[in-house]
């Protein structure tokens, strides 16, 4: 039997905001007051740094960062430092990983990875992962960074997971506000766009819209009946 998840898009949810919701709703699914939930949308110009705390790997100074309208967050998710801005799919799966049914995050992590990897196999291109790091690789370029984090539930034996992935979807991002950071602390490779990749234009409310199908046939969720509500 399918299980069901709520999905919703924002074409654009400050970071601050987006980060109290996944809060929010992982203390709702926790306590089982809320469904699991998708959220799909796109972040104004944003640095996150997560756990492993590398600030050297933030080349822009605080003056530089105002000038280009560019806010930071150090945030609770394992991981480095990354970029989010338009044109870029954003997607923060907040699903309860039950600790009767064997919880691994490794396959987990994985498994977000393969939807996008599936995701572009679909439009053409072969993806793959790269050992050593997370992520969805086109050769020595990331085109999607993944950082999450577990939350230990406190009313039920399990986890919650928060924060997900990073789809880059438009042409000319990497040369945006990828150039003021060592992305994810990876020196010696780059970054990319779907865009770039394909040469044809994509909304990211196309992405998001796509993407979603892979999404549902991997964690088994029930199909959408409905295209998602933009």
């Amino acid at each position: 039997m399918s299980k069901f998840i709520q999905v919703s898009y924002t074409p654009s949810m400050d970071y601050a905001q987006a980060w109290e919701k996944q809060k929010e709703i992982v203390r709702g699914v926790d306590t089982g007051e809320q469904e699991e939930h998708l959220l799909l949308l796109q972040h104004p110009p944003t640095y996150t740094i997560g756990s492993q705390r590398h600030p050297e790997h933030l080349l822009w100074n605080e003056e530089e960062l105002a000038k280009r309208g560019i806010t930071l967050f150090q945030i609770d998710r394992g991981g480095d430092i990354t970029y989010h801005g338009p044109g870029q799919l954003v997607g923060y799966p907040i699903l309860l990983l039950d600790a009767a049914k064997g919880i691994d995050p490794h396959r987990y992590l994985r498994t977000l990875e393969q939807v996008i990897i599936d995701y572009l196999a679909e439009q053409g291109i072969e993806a793959g992962r790269k050992e050593e790091y997370t992520g969805v690789w086109i050769g020595d370029l990331k085109i999607a960074a993944i950082g999450i984090k577990f939350n230990k539930c406190r009313h039920r034996k399990g986890f919650v997971t928060s924060h997900g992935f990073a789809f880059n979807i438009s042409s000319g991002i990497q040369n945006e506000g990828f150039s003021g950071i060592v992305p994810c602390g990876i020196e010696q490779y780059g970054v990319t766009s779907l865009e770039d990749i394909t040469g044809r234009t994509f909304t990211v409310e196309q992405v998001a819209q796509e993407i979603l199908l892979h999404f549902m046939r991997h964690f088994e969720y029930a199909q959408p009946e409905e295209p998602l509500s933009l």
